[in-house]
Parts: structure tokens; sequence; C-alpha cells
């Protein structure tokens, strides 16, 4: 248990990252450790218990399996009325670390290439510094989420449907995502529909199969999957208003296990992503439309199941604002940047948006790592203090 003071002659501004500047080592032993021991979504079981160990270590109200493995730490000072909640998320990806480093992923084919170690570290380290200083005077909740890379059915969605605005009720959220290409310690923030919507359509492509000899006598899929590669582009460039934003990716092909052999069917595996409601039943509407009649021009059948994934990240105008102000009062305003985006990645932090007032924004993470969901990927570790600061002069500033 660390010294918990209601109130120290010492700290006497809103945190700067000096301030955290003896929590350096521990962070990134946290980080690496996490790092080193990656969980996939819903397995999240090690993590969540570190987690919440150190959140009860340090004085917090701790509540564990929230929506699965979610953890929430609450933390009460002072008579404020306010309460702010902070979320980070905890899950690992299905991909085979490449990075030649000690902390390297012990878990073969299972990495956090989205640095998600990173966020839940920067997390508990202002769980950590706001619980020695408590420079606030009202509720902190610490959201700790599983699954947010699980795409459907996601950790957000689970802890909202476990109660999570009840049970921690909060007048704002607020969350946060390593962005690399920009520099170290750079404030990325953008007002409004910020993040995309992300659909996935799953397409199963019925023919006819037989001798690669006699294709007159078959129906080939793999004939009109390759026509369909083609055609979907067309939806964008020729069905959505091209002032909007709208991706349209094919992400798996799959026909065939000989080179004699035209197969009976073929899959294909698209993602979609959009920033209005509009745009996304019109991709929708021509998707559908585009794969069955080009389909039936060829005499084959097709199924399709079209599943809507994340909303679109919306954020609200004030609290995005004052956001900004507290990365312009950490880092100054070279370092803060506004508007910034569309971001066309997606986050299940749509869901919390949905039901609070909030803000998700980017930390620039290097210029020269390699991209998020890539083998190479490393979380930058000199981000760990500026993150950890950050969230504490926020919490401090809400609930001044």
């Amino acid at each position: 248990m660390i010294d918990t003071p209601t109130m120290t002659p010492r700290y006497k501004s809103y945190c700067q990252i000096p301030d955290l500047a003896d929590s350096e080592e521990f962070l990134t032993h946290i980080r690496r450790h996490l790092h080193q021991h990656p969980e996939l979504s819903f397995k999240e079981l090690a993590t969540a218990e570190l987690v919440a160990g150190h959140l009860s270590d340090w004085g917090y109200e701790v509540a564990r399996n929230v929506g699965g493995h979610g953890v929430v730490g609450r933390l009460k000072n002072g008579d404020g009325a306010r309460s702010v909640s902070l979320r980070a998320d905890m899950d690992a990806l299905p991909i085979l670390e490449e990075n030649p480093v000690q902390h390297a992923s012990r878990h073969a084919g299972v990495m956090h290439a989205c640095g998600h170690d990173g966020h839940t570290a920067m997390l508990l380290g202002a769980a950590r510094h706001l619980a020695r200083t408590r420079q606030f005077s009202g509720t902190v909740n610490l959201v700790f989420q599983p699954a947010e890379e699980a795409g459907r059915d996601s950790g957000a969605q689970r802890m909202i449907a476990d109660g999570l605005f009840e049970r921690f009720p909060c007048d704002a959220i607020f969350g946060l995502h390593n962005h690399p290409g920009y520099p170290v310690g750079t404030f990325l923030f953008g007002s409004g529909p910020f993040m995309s919507a992300s659909d996935t359509v799953l397409i199963t492509i019925h023919g006819r199969g037989g001798h690669a000899a006699r294709p007159h006598q078959t129906i080939d899929p793999i004939l009109v999957a390759g026509s369909l590669v083609m055609s979907l582009q067309t939806v964008v460039s020729r069905n959505i208003d091209p002032t909007q934003t709208a991706i349209v990716t094919i992400g798996t092909l799959n026909a065939g296990i000989a080179t004699n052999v035209i197969p009976d069917r073929a899959t294909m595996g698209l993602s979609v992503r959009s920033f209005s409601p509009e745009v996304r039943a019109r991709l929708r509407e021509r998707i559908t439309e585009l794969v069955s009649l080009q389909a039936q021009s060829y005499g084959a059948r097709v199924e399709i199941d079209y599943q809507e994934g994340y909303p679109v990240v919306v954020n609200s105008a004030a609290e995005t604002e004052f956001a900004r102000e507290v990365a312009t009062e950490l880092v100054g305003p070279e370092h803060s940047v506004f508007p910034f985006g569309p971001v066309t990645g997606s986050e299940d932090f749509a869901y919390y948006l949905l039901h609070r007032p909030g803000c998700f924004l980017r930390l620039g993470n290097g210029e020269a790592g390699a991209m998020l969901h890539n083998p190479k990927y490393d979380f930058n570790d000199s981000n760990l203090t500026i993150g950890a600061a950050y969230w504490t002069r926020l919490v401090e500033k809400f609930l001044d």
C-alpha cells in the first residue's frame, strides 16, 4: 500500500510530466511484462489480475469481471459531486511477433501489435499518481477494458451491458490510442466524427466444380470472385459522394486446393468503413446488389453475411476542447494538434460515446516505427510518463 494523503503541500499545481519521473522504471517494467505475456480478446485473465492487484494495493475500490475480464477501479476524494471515467484496452492480436527484443512476446502467434500494453501501463501510471497525490475532489473511474479487438460483441458492449454506467456513473469519459507516424508526445484531437464505423462482409460464392480441362461444364466461382474484386472498387468511386469518406477493402479471398480442379465455391471477406449513417447504408445497399447481380450473371449463387460492427466514434465538442486544453498546457501548443482526422480505423470506444459525452484522442508513437497491427510494431516507452501525466492532469482539472 502506498501513502495516500488527503492533500499534500508538495503538489501545488496540476500534474507535470517530471512529476512522473520516479514512475518511469515501474511503468517500463509493467509495459514490457504485458508485452511479453499478451492475451487475446476474451482471454485477458492474467492481465486483468495484474491490473486489479495494483489498483487494490493503491487503495482503489476494485470491481473485477465487469463484462468479462473487465476491471474498474474507483477512487473518491474530497466532497466533489463530479465524476470522470478513463478507459484503457487490454487485449492483444493473433500475430506472430518479429521484434528482436528481450521483451518480445513469449506466446507464439500472439502479440501486442496495437499498443494496448502501453495504454494499460499509462493508465496504471495515472492510477498510482492519483492515489499518491489526491489532487482532486470527486470520483475517478478507471476502466480497463477487454476485447477491443473483437470486432463484434466487444468488451465495451459487454461492460455497458453489465451496468458500467449505472454502477460507475460519470459525467464524461475519455480514451486514448497511440498513433504511429507522429512524434512521441504529440496529442491529436478531432471533434465530431473522428474514427470510422467498421462493417464486415462475408461472401460465399456457390458455383459448379469440375475438371480444369472442361471449364464449359462448370460454373467457376474463382472467375466470379475475380470479377468482384474489380467491380467492388466501383462502389466508392461511383456510388459515394466524393466529398465523403468511404473504404471497401477485400481482405480475404479463398478457393480451390488443386490446379487441375475448378472448385465448387469461393469465399471473400470485406472490410467496409464509413463516417455517416447515410453512407454506411448506401455502401450496404450497393455491395449487396452488386455481388448478387454479378454472381447471377455468371450463373452462380451467393450467400452474403453483412455484419455491422463498431459505430462511428463521435467526440463531443466541449469534452474535446477540454482534453485539448489539458494537452496544450502539458506539452505546449506545438505538440497539441487540432483539428486532426478523420481516422479510418475503428474503435469500440464509440459505444461509450453513445451513452456519455467524451473524447477519444490519439498520441504520437514516433515517426519511424512500424504501423499498427504489424509484426514489427512496438509501443514507444517514451510515452509512458507522458500519457500517465496527461491522464493525471485531466482528472485533476476535471475534478478541480
